[in-house]
């Protein structure tokens, strides 16, 4: 009954969603989180204020998205109102018109690139309105970037799901090196289906066919040195495997080598003089700039936007804030539970990059008062509704972790590991996609499923460090289906209660991925 009660909230919410005339994200979210606080009031028979502890914790979680989804809107409508956009697409139609070069280049190489010093969803909010200025099908583009930000995410933000998701575990470095190796090594194998299955939900098999080669170079041009790093490195693979795949698919897309020739550049396209694409692809510019260097530890910035040195404490009744040297807001003893929250206000990809890119942007372009405070207002109101989305969205997370070990979701987790017993292996990378989809992070995964994975390894004779490249795996192919990315990624494009939609879209290739996992570990690693 425990487990039934604990699949049965999630399967409604899917239904909800999925059906016909489907129920938007911004109700069935909410109303699945009160279903499961009563449930864990009545059946599970959890604290009524560490629940309610819980809800303010999953409030405060919120502040993390849904500032970033903020961000990323404003960014993009500055980009719209300077004209950078309009200059983009001309520059890009000049590089190569062909839309597959377009897709390979913004939406693969480009955004492995932005996972890889970044995460947070950040790819897709900055590379999908790229896509659609480029004239592509808003809902189709979601889906796309969605199935695309996959392969680089047990990498991203700098490496943070491997080295930071595994840290309860307290493994070796050997083993988090041998954890990073084998992930990339499954990662390499999938990213020859992948794409191919993303380029389809935005162009047909016959485009594919036709531009094959391009698509197989700008593929390989990142994840050939993603795959090489990751045998002696886990915080780099994305970032420099996409930094070189983007330089490498820009150039050969510019001598048009493996693409049809269905798309000739047109003699007499408008030539764009260098410095007026510089100023143009200068906003990106800071925002990689900006992400790079508050991303890398070894620079010195990131230890101070993450510094956790107290520097006051206000006691407000409700719960304790601690500020921190970092204006990291700490929410200590929620409602008198031992239940803490945080926001990291200058960590966060909200603030630096996006509104502090565009404030300098601003300044730059000479925008007019009138022009910033339209886009502001009008990024303001297209986040209201995912606002009440993801609130609804982390209580239920928050609810579903209650419990340590007879938690929701570890009852999920612990009961599937029995049922398949020495069989593990054929499972292990969708227990990581069931925890990004709960939670919207494949760090989160790792840390909430990882100590599970260790366990039913050790207790099954199983590898510990393939069965936790599988979860890290798994994570980051959940991220397709995580309703938390499909809400953002929906939002930054404007498309309106499609999150079903999506989701249906999405959980084909996510499967997919999973079964190329298991097959590759079974051939080669198990």
């Amino acid at each position: 009954m425990a487990l039934f009660l604990s699949i049965f909230p999630i399967a409604l919410l899917i239904w909800l969603m999925v059906k016909k005339n489907g129920m938007p994200s911004y109700i069935a979210l909410p109303l699945i989180a009160a279903l499961i606080y009563v449930l864990q009031i009545t059946y599970f028979g959890n604290d009524f204020m560490l629940l309610n502890a819980n809800v303010v914790s999953g409030l405060i979680s919120t502040l993390t998205p849904i500032t970033v989804i903020f961000g990323a809107i404003m960014f993009n409508r500055m980009m719209e109102t300077t004209g950078c956009i309009d200059v983009i697409r001309k520059w890009l139609g000049n590089i190569s018109p062909n839309p597959v070069a377009q897709l390979m280049i913004i939406g693969w190489a480009f955004a492995f690139m932005i996972e890889g010093a970044s995460g947070f969803g950040t790819p897709a909010a900055i590379a999908a309105p790229i896509l659609m200025g480029l004239g592509f099908n808003p809902l189709r583009v979601a889906i796309f970037t969605l199935v695309m930000n996959s392969v680089p995410v047990s990498f991203g933000a700098v490496g943070t799901p491997t080295w930071f998701g595994f840290a309860p575990l307290e493994l070796s470095q050997s083993d988090i090196l041998d954890i990073g190796r084998q992930t990339g090594f499954i990662h390499f194998f999938a990213a020859f289906v992948i794409p191919l299955i993303g380029l389809s939900f935005i162009t047909s098999w016959q485009e594919i066919r036709k531009n094959f080669l391009f698509i197989g170079i700008s593929v390989m041009s990142c994840t050939i040195p993603y795959v090489l790093l990751a045998t002696v490195n886990e915080e780099f693979p994305s970032l420099v495997g996409g930094a070189i795949g983007l330089m490498i698919s820009v150039a050969v897309a510019n001598k048009g080598i493996g693409l049809s020739k269905d798309y000739p550049k047109d003699p007499n396209a408008e030539k764009l003089p260098f410095a007026v694409v510089a100023k143009a692809l200068a906003p990106l510019g800071m925002l990689i700039g900006f992400l790079v260097i508050t991303r890398i530890k070894q620079l010195g910035i990131k230890g101070l936007l993450t510094d956790m040195t107290p520097l006051f404490n206000v006691p407000l009744g409700v719960f304790d804030l601690e500020v921190t040297r970092s204006l990291t807001f700490v929410f200590k003893n929620i409602l008198g539970e031992a239940v803490n929250d945080r926001y990291q206000t200058l960590y966060v990809p909200a603030w630096i990059p996006f509104v502090i890119t565009v404030l300098i942007a601003i300044w730059v372009y000479r925008i007019k008062f009138s022009d910033a405070k339209a886009f502001y207002v009008a990024t303001f109101n297209q986040t209201k509704k995912p606002l009440l989305a993801l609130m609804g969205a982390l209580v239920m997370v928050k609810l579903m972790l209650v419990g340590g070990d007879a938690s929701m979701v570890k009852t999920i987790g612990r009961e599937f590991a029995h049922m398949a017993g020495e069989h593990w292996v054929y499972f292990a990378p969708y227990l990581g996609a069931i925890g990004a989809f709960f939670s919207g992070s494949n760090t989160v995964s790792n840390l909430t499923f990882g100590p599970i994975q260790q366990q039913i390894a050790l207790d099954t004779g199983l590898s510990v460090t393939l069965i936790l490249a599988l979860q890290s795996v798994g994570g980051a192919m959940g991220n397709m289906v995580c309703i938390n990315n499909i809400i953002a990624v929906s939002t930054v494009l404007d498309v309106h209660n499609q999150e079903g939609a999506i989701l249906k879209k999405t959980v084909i290739p996510m499967f997919i991925y999973g079964v190329i996992a298991v097959v590759v570990a079974a051939i080669f690693l198990f």
